[in-house]
Order: structure tokens, then C-alpha cells, then sequence
């Protein structure tokens, strides 16, 4: 498979893979205004030269939407590969493209968010470790920040200290999200809406600074659901979803 990087260049005319619908799309639109800010920073996006969910994006750690500490690294935001793609060794090569470019740029390795056991939207921790990653840091509920050194010696990444301070988080549903996915465009009105036709209280906050990112309370700044301070998810939600959740609370 031939790999594409996306450059600020043909990004316009390229899809995104997890958004595949017309450039005009709300969620297309979000994601790639992002993606054109990032790559200025020194963001890679691969994907696979087919149409669907195969690709790594990853960026210097310091740049990193993510409240970790892990100078001289290179943070994984996302690696994918969905439906028929799978089986091809389409994961180890987009990885295996990542490790060789961090290396060639001088990073002390590799980093990324994963979890105990596999979750959505989270890097496959058995895999990671199939890979040669190792779990360096945890953050409560089940987040595990894992990395791949390249040489001996080099600081351990950590997560900041805001993943572990959510006391004065305010009552009701507080949900912090980015524009890096590009379904949360989509789907962050829809549960605003949910939950104001139900008189549940309910603040989105979204993230426009990476240092914002470093100061939230969960590691995944993406997408993360809280409920009287205690988290709820890190899934984005659909309608159904998250309709269970507020009949859950009794709302």
C-alpha cells in the first residue's frame, strides 16, 4: 500500500479517512481548519492511498493537545485501521513509517494514550505491547499512558498533574472536547440539545489551546464526559448512548 502525507498543499483535496463526506461537511471542515493549524507545528498525518479509516497522525509531544509531560518525544494521536483493512499488516507499517520518521528527526521515542484492556477511540494496548511499548504512566479511570524509547536514558513521559485534580469541577454534566476528532463537530450540538429538552445542566467547554489541553482533567482531551464531577466517558456519544446516560441519572 502506498502511503500519502497530507501537507498544507493537497489537504484541500485529500479525505481524512475518519471523515469522509464532502469538504462542506461541518465535520470535515472542523477537522481539517485543525489539522492546517497542527501541521505548522510539525503534525504527520499518513494514510493509506484507499478510501476508509487508514492512518496515523502523530506530532512533536510538546505541541501535543494532551495534558502530558514528555519533551523530546513524539505523541501519537491517532493510529487507525478499520474494517477491510484489516489483517494486512497496514498497522505496522503506518507504525513502523512513524518510528523511522521520529528517529530521523532526533526523538527520544514514542508516545501515546491507551487503556487496560481495549476501548474506542484509545490505541490497543496489546498491541502497543506487541510493538515494544511499555506503560510509564496512569491516569483513573483505566487511562495508560505507554511509550516506545529509542535509546536508554531518556526522562520518562508522565501526565500532568490536572489529570489527577477534578474537586472543583462544577455540578451537572461538564464535557471537554476538541475539534481533532471530527465527529465531536457533529455530535456536541446534538447533546447540548439532549440534555437542555430535559432541563439537565450541562456545560461543554471546548479546548482551542494545546496549553488549555495540558490543564484538563482527563487525558483524553478529545472527548471526556463528566457527571457532578466523576467521569462518565470518553466515547463520543450518539443520541442512543446518551440517552442511557441521562435516564441513568434520572433525567
Amino acid at each position: 500500500m502506498e502511503l500519502v502525507k497530507l501537507t498544507q498543499e493537497n489537504i484541500d483535496q485529500e479525505h481524512i479517512c475518519c471523515a469522509i463526506s464532502s469538504n462542506k461537511d461541518i465535520q470535515v471542515m472542523s477537522k481539517k481548519n485543525w489539522l492546517k493549524e497542527r501541521l505548522k507545528e510539525g503534525l504527520v498525518f499518513l494514510k493509506g492511498n484507499v478510501r476508509g479509516k487508514c492512518f496515523i497522525e502523530y506530532i512533536p509531544a510538546e505541541y501535543a493537545w494532551a495534558p502530558i509531560r514528555a519533551d523530546g518525544y513524539m505523541y501519537i494521536d491517532c493510529l487507525w485501521v478499520s474494517g477491510q483493512f484489516k489483517g494486512h499488516g497496514y498497522s505496522n507499517l503506518l507504525l513502523d513509517a512513524c518510528i523511522e520518521d521520529s528517529k530521523a528527526k532526533g526523538k527520544n521515542g514514542l508516545v501515546l494514550l491507551s487503556s487496560k484492556k481495549k476501548m474506542g477511540f484509545l490505541s490497543d494496548p496489546k498491541y502497543m505491547r506487541y510493538k515494544g511499548f511499555q506503560t510509564v504512566d496512569t491516569a483513573e479511570p483505566y487511562f495508560e499512558l505507554m511509550y516506545l524509547p529509542f535509546e536508554k536514558g531518556a526522562a520518562l513521559p508522565r501526565f500532568r498533574d490536572a489529570v489527577r485534580g477534578q474537586e472543583d469541577m462544577e455540578e451537572g454534566f461538564v464535557l471537554y472536547y476538541t475539534n481533532q476528532c471530527p465527529f465531536t463537530a457533529k455530535y456536541v450540538p446534538i447533546l447540548e440539545n439532549m440534555a437542555k429538552s430535559r432541563n439537565a445542566v450541562f456545560q461543554s467547554i471546548q479546548i482551542q489551546t494545546r496549553e488549555d489541553a495540558w490543564e484538563c482533567p482527563s487525558p483524553f482531551t478529545t472527548f471526556s464526559l463528566f457527571y457532578d464531577g466523576k467521569f462518565v466517558t470518553h466515547e463520543i456519544l450518539s443520541e442512543k448512548k446518551f440517552d442511557k446516560i441521562l435516564i441513568s441519572k434520572g433525567l
